[in-house]
């Protein structure tokens, strides 16, 4: 397990060489999931990482699980939904879609979204978001990010959200969620990479 602040300096570049020098699992593109508790940054983190790899000339297609939650009680639905409609085809060599959940009518769309970036030939799948490195689809991701950051860090984070009016009515519920996933087998304790965000620096 390697390791890396956000509060010290070329984190990222350190993050994006660790990242390149792993194995691939047999299929053509390298799956990163980027995993985290909420308010950890994970969605900064993941944005910092992408531009990294590009910077070194790796394609990248990124991939929000926010599009595959199953609404707010749909946590533990969204791993099983990556793995058969993203990672199971990937590994298979075939086309890669998804249905995009559609927040405000509470159903997915029904038009299929694919990878913004081509994965044919290979570069990186970066998912972000949490249940991107459950247990769920271990054997189908080649690394494992981690994004921790102090209890009191991330609750500011989560009250400062644009969203956090709307957030709130579900936040708690959406922490047992997250707790009850990890339960099992938590990704942290099988992290290939561990990034402590324990300010907003990578956001710089």
């Amino acid at each position: 397990m390697s390791e890396v602040r956000t509060d010290e300096a070329g984190w990222v570049e350190r993050a994006a060489l660790l990242v390149r020098a792993s194995p691939r699992r047999g299929h053509r593109a390298r799956v990163v999931a980027v995993e985290g508790r909420s308010g950890s940054g994970k969605s900064t983190v993941a944005e910092r990482l992408r531009g990294a790899l590009a910077a070194l000339g790796e394609p990248v297609a990124p991939l929000t699980m926010e599009e595959l939650y199953p609404g707010w009680a749909g946590l533990s639905r969204s791993p099983d939904l990556l793995r058969t409609w993203v990672l199971e085809p990937l590994r298979a060599g075939r086309p890669v879609a998804w249905r995009r959940y559609d927040w405000e009518r509470g159903s997915f769309e029904e038009e299929w979204t694919t990878p913004s970036v081509s994965l044919a030939r290979g570069g990186t799948l970066l998912v972000e978001g949490c249940g991107s490195g459950a247990g769920a689809v271990r054997d189908l991701v080649d690394v494992l990010v981690w994004v921790t950051a102090p209890d009191e860090v991330r609750a500011a984070r989560l009250d400062a959200r644009e969203d956090a009016d709307l957030y709130a009515p579900f936040r708690q519920m959406w922490a047992r969620q997250e707790e009850a996933l990890y339960a099992g087998d938590p990704p942290c304790a099988r992290a290939d990479l561990v990034v402590r965000n324990p300010t907003d620096t990578a956001a710089r």
